[in-house]
């Protein structure tokens, strides 16, 4: 452990000691590790480190080494730190993170300093229930409710990792078709509803943690945070977690979930006819923020098995309204 950062450590959780524990997971592409830290005589019996080491990357599992994705990810860290030392803590208990306990740079490091969500949350999941997704369903739409009109300032002015503008080489790489065609124009629909939150940008289950009834969750990774519809969030979970055919026969269920706990959670911040509106403009953009991210991964991975027929309906059914 670097002893600069050790004794802001020691010195940030009042403990006697510390000593790292398990490296929890590298960070994509080899930009550092998150890892568990045990403490000594502290408030806390662990905290969670993120060390991003920028100097350490060099591989990136699908070829993708760029100077475009370098910056990206070296931005993203960036807004990462940002998030949790000037948003995190307006998080209320409906859309649980991790409380921030400190962050230290030197040089080309960063470390982050975080609860572990373990002590409450130890459980991850990889497929859900349709119970398990309401879950995580009902965490989005309290976070889009606590930041709907918030504007994202040092954070991604347009949130999530696949946004159109952060992702030119994959769009170059995508074969000729309509989505590439009308990529812009998916986009720019996106970009100009009228009601805007702050998107997770990253909302798949893997980032989700599960107390051990799984009745409920808090969020992780707030790399891609930023501005947006909160429909992008959404589209992305319930591809993260459930098959093509699940996601066909409960989108409507699931959406009309999310909403009945978006409107409750928005009562506060805008009025029932703005609600109303919302809602109407937000269910029209469920499946064009599902064609944005399909339009991703065409250029990104074209067989990835994400690349289903349901999907695939959804971006037909786009394209031919365009």
């Amino acid at each position: 452990m670097n002893p600069d950062f050790k004794d802001f450590l020691l010195i940030k959780t009042e403990a006697k000691e510390c000593h790292e524990t398990e490296i929890i997971q590298s960070l994509w592409s080899g930009y550092g590790k998150i890892s568990r830290i045990q403490l000594t005589v502290a408030a806390f019996e662990t905290v969670v480190i993120k060390h991003i080491s920028l100097t350490q990357a060099n591989a990136h599992p699908r070829g993708w080494n760029t100077d475009n994705s370098h910056n990206r990810k070296v931005k993203s860290y960036q807004i990462e730190t940002h998030w949790y030392e000037n948003y995190n803590q307006l998080c209320t208990d409906e859309c649980r993170t991790p409380q921030f306990l400190g962050s230290f740079s030197q040089g080309h490091d960063q470390w982050i300093v975080l609860e572990d969500l373990d002590t409450q949350f130890p459980a991850r999941k990889q497929h859900l229930s349709i119970p398990e997704v309401k879950v995580c369903l009902k965490w989005l739409a309290n976070f889009d409710a606590t930041f709907i009109n918030e504007k994202p300032e040092g954070l991604w002015r347009i949130g999530t990792y696949w946004h159109l503008a952060t992702r030119p080489d994959e769009l170059a790489r995508m074969q000729a078709s309509d989505l590439k065609n009308k990529a812009k124009v998916i986009d720019e629909i996106l970009n100009n509803c009228q009601y805007q939150t702050l998107v997770h940008g990253d909302a798949k289950v893997a980032n989700f943690c599960f107390s051990e009834d799984g009745k409920s969750v808090a969020a992780v990774d707030f790399q891609y945070v930023g501005g947006g519809c909160g429909m992008k969030d959404v589209a992305y979970l319930l591809g993260s977690c459930l098959s093509g055919e699940e996601c066909e026969k409960y989108e409507r269920e699931l959406l009309d979930f999310y909403f009945e706990v978006l409107e409750i959670a928005c009562r506060d911040k805008i009025t029932a006819n703005q609600y109303k509106e919302l809602e109407q403009e937000w269910r029209a953009m469920f499946p064009v923020a599902s064609t944005d991210f399909t339009r991703f991964l065409m250029g990104w991975m074209p067989s990835h098995e994400k690349l289903n027929g349901y999907c695939l309906g959804l971006m037909e059914k786009v394209l031919e309204g365009l």
